[in-house]
């Protein structure tokens, strides 16, 4: 009876609530706030025509209906696990990249994803694209195509009663698109270029509406223009009459029977109306390098990915600015107009025989 009596008397002194003790023994558990990203963000709705053009470069309607289905089987996963990424968002990703020139970040920001996720949306996307570039960056074949381009450049080429340059099929020069320094191979400094920093000295021949016909993406920017063009393709095709017709470029340049040059010191009249006919046909190689970059500022302000992606890259926004001529979608702001009434300091007077007589001709011929 002591022992119960002891034991009541124990519980009599028990002044603390029991409920208030398991409630005071339970961790109270904040509720989690969790992000929610939206990856498949719509920019096609989100944006006017107007803007959507501002920031990919491209309409709405050339984007979905001729840019897009030309590489979704490239860029489609195969299996949705892990929220992949749309084509159209990959796509879109990238045309911003091209647009802007920033940081890979920046681009991610569109639809939220990772510097990294960006990095090898971009590689897949250009790769992509370049795999298309035999189809869209071609000289014209047929014979109608041919003369009308002859035609064109002909007509640019007009001084007064004079006519312009016959036979033209192309204004060829190399522009320089900046990189980061090259990493993991030797020779680095064979990148830097005259005029102190790294780049890759890029081959283009132009048409007369600012087409590419031809680019060559894999010299570095130390390397001598003249040098690029005679271990090109282009001049093997050229000498074995494979692209039938003449290319004009600066003087840096040869005289051949294949590429007209200008006089470096014109000493007749009729030298002085070719010099000037020269130039205002290869002017279109000049404002096609002024349109290119400013519809794509990544060829600009330069690129740090490794020279693989860079050339994939380069070829990806050639292939681009071909799409946009033969789609007919400009942008109002990149038409540029250049000015090259001059000769270069460096101009040469090197040239073959043939060459140097085959301009000698068209000189009488055509402005005496």
């Amino acid at each position: 009876m002591e022992q119960i009596d002891t034991l009541f008397a124990s519980l009599d002194n028990v002044t603390a609530d029991p409920l208030e003790e398991v409630e005071n023994s339970i961790r109270v558990i904040e509720p989690r706030v969790y992000k929610i990203y939206f990856r498949d963000r719509d920019p096609l709705h989100e944006y006017t025509e107007s803007d959507f053009k501002k920031r990919f470069r491209f309409g709405k309607n050339v984007v979905m209906n001729v840019i897009l289905p030309m590489i979704i089987d490239n860029i489609r996963y195969e299996t949705q696990r892990g929220l992949p990424i749309s084509p159209e968002c990959q796509l879109l990703t990238a045309l911003r990249f091209y647009a802007t020139g920033n940081f890979q970040t920046v681009s991610g920001d569109l639809i939220h994803i990772s510097q990294s996720t960006v990095c090898n949306i971009v590689q897949k996307v250009s790769r992509s694209l370049a795999h298309q570039m035999h189809r869209f960056i071609k000289f014209p074949r047929s014979e109608r195509e041919l003369k009308r381009v002859q035609d064109d450049f002909e007509s640019i080429g007009r001084i007064g009663r004079y006519g312009g340059l016959k036979n033209i099929i192309g204004a060829l020069d190399c522009t320089h698109i900046k990189i980061s320094k090259p990493r993991g191979i030797e020779h680095t400094e064979q990148y830097r270029n005259r005029k102190g920093y790294f780049s890759l000295n890029v081959q283009v021949v132009g048409g007369p509406y600012l087409q590419i016909f031809d680019i060559v993406v894999r010299w570095a920017g130390s390397t001598h223009d003249s040098r690029i063009f005679r271990n090109s393709m282009l001049n093997v095709k050229l000498q074995n009459n494979e692209i039938q017709g003449t290319l004009v470029a600066d003087a840096g340049y040869s005289c051949t029977k294949h590429l007209l040059t200008p006089i470096s010191n014109p000493s007749s009249p009729a030298e002085e109306r070719y010099n000037k006919a020269q130039i205002k046909t290869r002017n279109t190689i000049e404002r096609l390098f002024g349109v290119w970059k400013r519809r794509f500022p990544c060829l600009q302000r330069g690129m740090a990915t490794k020279l693989r992606n860079t050339a994939n890259i380069i070829i990806a926004c050639a292939v681009l600015h071909n799409i946009a001529i033969e789609t007919n979608d400009p942008i109002d702001d990149l038409e540029m107009q250049t000015n090259i009434e001059t000769i270069s300091s460096t101009a040469t007077t090197l040239g073959t025989s043939d060459g140097m007589v085959l301009r000698a001709n068209i000189i009488t011929r055509d402005f005496t």
